[in-house]
């Protein structure tokens, strides 16, 4: 009897993007069309483990944990939706490596129109570690879902975008 495996949702972009807003808005959707699934946000990660480096080691090395821990969930026929900034190109090519039903969804933002919005803190005062400041972002290269957030379409909309992509091809 071969075992079911969940399918992991990779939400990845820049901090501020509106990743965590997107997963929330699609989880949902994901369990009607999956079934069971929990959403996890990278921050919540951070904080229930008091994780503190920022540093682009330690963000690599906790990237690849998270990977881990997707994997672990989904082969207890659980989908994940994870939103997380895991902007390496090395961490793409592993989750794609070592993670069946792995589906990288790319969050597409403007830095500049990000700062702007301000709803970050460390985009408000200089601080050390901040991807598109002083870390070189690495964007996925061929994620399978691409969505543009220009911060004049309303979330609710780029949600129902990746929905229908979602359908259209892992249904």
């Amino acid at each position: 009897m071969k075992k079911k495996i969940g399918k992991i949702f990779w939400l990845t972009g820049l901090s501020g993007s509106g990743k965590t807003t997107i997963g929330k808005l699609i989880h949902k959707d994901i369990t009607k069309l999956f079934g069971p699934t929990i959403l996890i946000n990278g921050d919540d990660i951070r904080n229930i483990f008091n994780i503190v480096s920022y540093d682009k080691k330690s963000r690599l090395k906790i990237g690849k944990q998270y990977s881990d821990f997707c994997k672990f969930v989904s082969y207890q026929n659980i989908n994940i939706i994870i939103t997380v900034v895991g902007l390496f190109y090395d961490l793409h090519s592993y989750n794609r490596k070592n993670n069946k039903n792995y589906i990288e969804i790319y969050i597409k933002s403007n830095f500049k129109e990000i700062k702007k919005q301000k709803k970050k803190f460390f985009y408000k005062k200089k601080t050390e570690n901040v991807w598109g400041e002083d870390l070189k972002p690495e964007f996925p290269i061929n994620p399978h879902i691409v969505v543009k957030n220009n911060f004049k379409t309303k979330t609710n909309i780029l949600s129902k975008k990746i929905i229908k992509k979602i359908k259209q091809t892992y249904k």
